[in-house]
């Protein structure tokens, strides 16, 4: 019996030909509009000599305007992925032109092209100062002994695959190869793995914006990290789905390694996505197969880590274990946005710094026992917590946070708060009613914001107090003296600089004055800027003396007036 045709039902759309979502619509267009930042004074400085390269970005202007106009007038879902991919070409070839332009790289380019070349050489990476490859606008990390960080310091996979291309050209062009390939394979990665309509956002977070291109010309190491950690997070809470790894999970546990053999910032999510997986299986599982797939994972991504790292631990294993420790241990002084911009900028200083350091460390226990406690409320943010210690360390830049940001939008869109429904969540009978789990969480971060709040309510333990000027011209100065009293209980060796402005200049020469300070004492130092002459500032700029001390890490400031002379 043929129906009625009032009754028949509609033939069911072919997949792709139905209308896109308004919202992915807006996605794309934002993803095109993130495209612009930055991109006039990189054609800027193109049109002068490098007519081919402005001539790519003129082309990519017309891309950004025609992709523009056909995000919210194409018809087809279909249509508009191929916007999508519009999009993601014209921002790769976009980053293409900023590394042909700007391809100098940054200090830890350059550490890492010279540890790829002693590699190559057959000579030691780890624990090898190489000064001379600094100034000239290298910036330098001072460390609080009055000295500065002249050796390599994370783990050697950049500098393994920095090695093969160091026929490319002296300074730092080898690196910062790699961490543009590593980028760009990282962003079409994120692209190809996440659910169509979201695919633009993964253009925006790697290539719009400018900030993680510039990164990557700069050389930064943590970038072949988060290349290395795109396909571990996307999806991550159905790694070991049904207690089986699978060719996929053993992929995706080896890039953990490749990782953490990379940079130090995945050290400090993978605990977290380990914690993750463990409650969600489970939940789906029971302990001992959770336990066992978990113990697959580290036992893989072990492997991997070691694998690369065989060399290091045969030929240089002592060095090789500072090395890499050496971001931890290396005692450079205060700097960030974080919650040390108290020390540093709002008071004098602090004779407790070591306690931003403790204050970091309780923080990330403390989230991680958060977490595993509230998994099935902050699975969703496995991504995003760890960096959340890095606010209350001594360093806390905002470059930890930005370089993992896609990590944030991988885990949003593909790991939400149903794959943790069923997670397991330990609940002792203390933990039964809602007053007690929120004074457990309380509990939890309490040491890490008592550390915070004891750090920062230090007192200076140097006072000091501007006595003489010498000037080498009306504007410049050639020596300060400086009357410093020690008010804390132990001898301290304080190591000067004078600052205009956010971070710390080089030190100054100390010409006169003991090395170290006997307590409740009182001495003049007389201190020779590092060039020879210090350059007044625009009238209205605030210069602060600094003092740090390494045994206790302290910091004092002391505000300092320089009218010109004459």
């Amino acid at each position: 019996m043929t129906p009625a045709r009032g009754t028949q039902s509609p033939a069911p759309a072919v997949p792709g030909t139905e209308s896109p979502a308004q919202w992915h619509r807006v996605l794309t267009l934002l993803a095109a509009i993130s495209l612009f930042i930055g991109t006039r004074a990189i054609w800027t400085q193109a049109a002068s000599h490098r007519l081919v390269v402005a001539a790519a970005i003129s082309a990519c202007y017309a891309s950004i305007l025609a992709c523009g106009v056909l995000a919210p007038v194409v018809r087809r879902a279909r249509s508009l992925a191929r916007v999508d991919l519009c999009v993601l070409v014209t921002a790769v070839t976009l980053a293409l032109c900023g590394w042909a332009m700007n391809h100098r790289g940054s200090d830890e380019a350059i550490l890492t092209t010279q540890a790829a070349r002693a590699l190559v050489a057959g000579h030691p990476v780890y624990g090898q100062p190489w000064p001379w490859l600094f100034g000239h606008g290298v910036a330098l990390t001072p460390t609080v002994t009055g000295g500065y960080d002249f050796t390599y310091g994370y783990p050697p996979l950049t500098p393994l695959l920095t090695a093969p291309l160091l026929w490319l050209g002296h300074g730092a062009l080898p690196a910062t190869v790699v961490s543009m390939a590593a980028l760009l394979a990282g962003t079409v990665a994120l692209w190809r793995l996440l659910p169509t309509p979201w695919r633009s956002a993964a253009t925006m977070a790697c290539l719009g914006f400018g900030f993680l291109p510039s990164y990557a010309r700069l050389g930064y190491p943590a970038i072949v990290a988060l290349a290395l950690l795109v396909p571990v997070v996307v999806r991550w809470p159905r790694i070991g789905r049904g207690g089986r790894l699978g060719a996929g999970g053993l992929a995706r546990a080896a890039c953990v390694g490749a990782a953490c053999a990379a940079q130090q910032l995945p050290w400090f999510v993978v605990p977290f996505l380990l914690a993750g997986i463990y409650a969600v299986r489970r939940g789906e599982l029971g302990a001992r197969a959770a336990a066992l797939v978990v113990a697959r994972i580290i036992g893989v991504a072990g492997v991997v880590w070691l694998l690369i790292n065989t060399y290091f631990v045969v030929s240089e294993p002592g060095t090789w274990i500072r090395g890499i420790a050496l971001p931890l241990t290396q005692g450079a002084i205060i700097h960030g946005q974080g919650v040390v911009g108290i020390s540093l900028y709002f008071t004098d200083g602090s004779d407790r710094l070591d306690w931003y350091s403790h204050a970091s460390m309780l923080l990330t226990a403390g989230l991680l026992a958060l977490f595993v406690v509230f998994v099935r409320r902050l699975g969703p943010a496995a991504t995003v917590l760890p960096w959340c210690a890095f606010f209350v360390a001594t360093r806390s830049q905002d470059g930890y946070y930005v370089m993992m940001t896609p990590l944030w939008l991988a885990a949003a869109v593909t790991a939400p708060a149903s794959e943790f429904a069923t997670a397991w969540q330990p609940r002792p009978h203390v933990l039964a009613r809602r007053p007690a789990r929120i004074a457990a969480a309380a509990l939890l971060l309490t040491p890490a914001l008592a550390s915070v709040a004891w750090a920062a309510t230090g007192t200076p333990p140097l006072d000091m107090r501007l006595t003489s000027v010498r000037w080498a011209t009306r504007a410049a100065v050639s020596r300060l003296e400086v009357e410093v009293t020690n008010a804390d209980a132990v001898a301290l060796a304080p190591h000067f600089t004078l600052t205009t402005g956010q971070g710390t200049n080089a030190y100054w020469t100390v010409v006169r004055g003991p090395a170290t300070l006997p307590a409740h004492a009182t001495a003049r130092y007389e201190l020779r800027p590092p060039p020879g002459v210090f350059r007044l500032p625009r009238p209205g700029v605030r210069i602060r003396l600094r003092a740090f001390t390494a045994v206790p890490q302290t910091l004092s400031s002391a505000d300092v007036r320089l009218p010109r002379s004459g």
